[in-house]
């Protein structure tokens, strides 16, 4: 019971999804009822040690959720994690300046091809971009980089975490 116990804990929580019990059945190479008398008892033991995870029975389906009266915090949490929306403009603006950091804007309109100053000011009043110095040629134009905003919203602690990218005038991800 505790082998099944601990496959079914393993499939629901990396599915993130209502898994089918029959599907679970089939996949554990088990029955229906040992999968659901599996499922109570994992269910209860969370309950039971107030855990920061719930096994709910959906229908013919299980899933793995937070505990509800976590859901203040977790919010909270998630929220300051998740990327804001953006447009593919800014996506493509922010990857160049992560990757040719410290970068001026006109380095990279000449990457993108394309007149990139809203964007570039967009994503600097986002907090995802800021001043980092200024180039030392006429005009001392502002040079860019990526802000802790930046790797927080993308879940990143370090640069190091991008993927290895070549970069010949273009952005090109590998």
């Amino acid at each position: 019971m505790e082998n099944l116990e601990a496959a079914l804990e393993g499939i629901l929580f990396a599915s993130g999804e209502p898994m089918p019990i029959a599907r679970l059945a089939a996949a554990l190479e088990s029955d229906i009822h040992a999968v659901s008398e599996a499922a109570e008892s994992l269910a209860g033991r969370y309950r039971y040690e107030r855990r920061g995870v719930r096994l709910v029975r959906l229908d013919k389906s299980l899933q793995m959720t937070s505990a509800p009266e976590l859901a203040d915090i977790i919010r909270k949490t998630l929220e300051e994690r998740k990327p804001p929306p953006m447009s593919n403009a800014a996506l493509e603006v922010l990857s160049l300046a992560a990757y040719l950091q410290p970068v001026t804007r006109a380095q990279i309109e000449r990457a993108r091809g394309i007149e990139s100053g809203a964007t570039v000011a967009g994503l600097v009043e986002k907090g995802l971009l800021c001043e980092v110095g200024r180039l030392d040629v006429p005009g001392r134009p502002i040079q860019y980089g990526t802000t802790p905003a930046f790797l927080r919203a993308f879940g990143l602690t370090s640069l190091e975490e991008l993927p290895e990218a070549e970069i010949d005038g273009q952005l090109t991800m590998e």
